[in-house]
């Protein structure tokens, strides 16, 4: 089997190619197959999932036979500034992939967000609630799962949150970088969601993928915190001596209102191929413990 995965060299791209190539992640082993399969790593310079014809001819010069889509804009605030940039990437790069998994009769793994609901809910949200997205980001990413969905059979849609890695930027590394600079930060604590390590997302992506089980699933972190939480924890586990004080969102102001609420729970994966998701202070733990074998 031939796999490509595009937006290879983003957070959760890099886990699934490491957990890929090692076959195993931190959670535990992935499924022998994979020893037998070959990957495609591809980012924007070798493949513009924005071109139908270039996606059309990489997976038929490849012989592909499952796509995981890691790419997106993912920057909030600049998705409201570079509407049409984050259209194509959010939008036509999803419906391209599902348009040409239909036709080829791949299999199609798309990566989403809780920014597709309004985040006013007061419970978890299941795979089966109403989306209401409040940003340009979350509308994007909205019209790119309807476009799956609308296109392709064969397709698993990823909702995650709170993403955090050993590769490139993420709120964990800004928090250490901060706390030891400072003798005090301030983190808001008006929003509340779950922290989600890339390499238990990356292992449950490789995981749903050896099954038939298609739809929407959830996968975070096992828990909810504040953004304050977090933070609290991580310098807790980082050692460092910086006191971290609550704020509300209204002292760091921003284009984008960001979700009061966005907790998920993982029913898809509860009822179909079994959730492993680590509660968020394990999977964190983990990950600071490794993160000094990690330059970036």
């Amino acid at each position: 089997m031939n796999i490509l995965v595009t937006g290879s060299q983003g957070q959760l791209g890099k886990e699934i190619l490491k957990i890929f190539k090692t076959g195993r992640a931190e959670i535990g082993p992935i499924c022998e197959e994979y020893k037998n399969y070959k990957i495609f790593e591809t980012d924007i310079k070798e493949l513009d999932i924005c071109n139908l014809g270039s996606v059309r001819n990489f997976c038929c010069d490849n012989k592909i036979n499952l796509i995981i889509n890691c790419a997106a804009f993912t920057n909030v605030d600049g998705c409201e500034t570079e509407r049409e940039s984050a259209f194509k990437v959010n939008v036509i790069g999803p419906r391209n992939l599902a348009i040409v998994s239909s036709e080829l009769d791949l299999k199609l793994i798309h990566v989403s967000t809780d920014y597709v609901f309004s985040g006013e809910s007061k419970t978890p949200y299941l795979e089966s609630d109403i989306c209401s997205p409040r940003s340009v980001y979350g509308s994007t990413k909205y019209l790119g799962e309807i476009y799956v969905r609308d296109f392709c059979d064969k397709y698993f849609i990823v909702r995650t949150s709170w993403l955090y890695g050993y590769i490139g930027k993420n709120f964990v590394k800004t928090i250490i970088k901060l706390a030891s600079e400072k003798d005090e930060i301030k983190v808001v604590n008006d929003q509340r969601g779950n922290p989600t390590n890339a390499n238990d997302l990356a292992y449950h992506i490789l995981k749903i993928a050896q099954t038939d089980d298609y739809g929407i699933y959830h996968c975070t972190g096992e828990g909810e915190c504040t953004w304050f939480e977090f933070a609290t924890e991580i310098v807790r586990l980082s050692g460092l001596d910086c006191k971290v004080l609550p704020c509300s969102s209204s002292e760091f102001p921003s284009p984008v209102k960001r979700p009061a609420y966005s907790s998920l729970e993982n029913m898809m994966l509860k009822v179909t191929v079994g959730n492993e998701m680590r509660d968020w202070k394990v999977a964190l733990a983990e990950y600071i413990k490794n993160l000094k074998n990690f330059r970036n």
